[in-house]
């Protein structure tokens, strides 16, 4: 009898213990899922979405003065000085200056001030420049079909390139109102007619700015004006896309900005590589739509371009 019940109890002894350990783990998983639970019922966030305490936005501004001071940056306005050997990925270009002509060239003054004596000498050297330009292809200036073209190619070229008579400050006109708002606008498929500035090819597109308000918004017209203010200049796509974003952001004071262009160029489809069916597509984004992933992504779709 002793011998069958060591048996018995060698025999069951492994099946209580094995229970207990099944019963044992059981338990840890299920601590593991009440510990899991909350972070799979939040959804997944970026981690520089979440909002930072007093105490770590000071910790954070230090520790970026005392990087840019390490880095040869001046703190104050984030340029590079001249005797460092570094660049910042992302310049604060200065798109106004004082009179809000932003980037002003050579002639822009000079384009802006001019009475109407001084605009009729500019009108006869540029018609005086298109027939040297007709008589150099071959043409013949004085055929009829011909005789009216230097002044309207001047004038449509004076049109074309309105945007260096534009003030920026008089297009915003004062369009900014404190409403409280904090959510995303977009104005999209805005309209952009510019000129290459390499071969004096018009290209074209569409436009889409989308900028989130730290409680002032600007009047919506005005988003397509700026665009085209600095459309209406000589360009090339690039700049022209971080223009309109660096101006909106300097003007408005946003939380981000957001633009993104898609645009045919004519250089590339009468000429050169000849590719009639091909899209050229440039953003530039600043603020939060930089260092958001989330932010950014949800933009792009808004507007479109994530679904092609």
């Amino acid at each position: 009898m002793d011998q069958l019940e060591t048996t018995t109890n060698a025999v069951g002894s492994p099946d209580l213990s094995s229970n207990e350990r099944r019963g044992q783990k059981n338990n840890k998983n299920d601590e593991n899922n009440r510990r899991r639970r909350p972070s799979m019922r939040k959804p997944a966030r970026d981690v520089r979405d979440v909002p930072q305490s007093r105490r770590q936005r000071k910790d954070s501004s230090r520790r970026e003065n005392d990087q840019a001071k390490k880095d040869g940056l001046d703190g104050e306005n984030g340029r590079t000085k001249t005797n460092a050997g570094t660049s910042l990925t992302r310049t604060n270009s200065p798109v106004i200056d004082f009179d809000g002509l932003s980037r002003p060239s050579f002639g822009t003054r000079e384009r802006l001030e001019e009475n109407d004596e001084s605009k009729a000498m500019r009108l006869e050297r540029m018609k005086s420049a298109v027939q040297t330009l007709l008589e150099c292809i071959g043409e013949d200036p004085n055929r009829e079909g011909l005789l009216a073209t230097p002044e309207r190619y001047a004038k449509a070229m004076l049109f074309f390139t309105k945007g260096y008579q534009e003030n920026i400050r008089d297009i915003v006109n004062g369009a900014i109102f404190q409403e409280g708002h904090n959510e995303m606008v977009i104005v999209k498929d805005i309209d952009v007619f510019s000129v290459c500035e390499h071969h004096l090819v018009p290209f074209t597109g569409k436009m889409h700015i989308g900028y989130i308000p730290n409680n002032a918004v600007i009047g919506i017209s005005k988003l397509p004006r700026i665009a085209e203010m600095f459309a209406r200049r000589l360009q090339i796509q690039e700049r022209l896309t971080r223009e309109v974003a660096n101006a909106i952001f300097e003007v408005l004071q946003p939380q981000g900005v957001a633009v993104v262009m898609e645009s045919s160029h004519l250089c590339m489809v009468m000429r050169g590589v000849q590719k009639t069916t091909s899209t050229t597509i440039t953003s530039c984004v600043l603020g939060c739509f930089e260092r958001r992933e989330k932010t950014r992504n949800e933009f792009l779709s808004l507007v479109g371009v994530n679904r092609r």
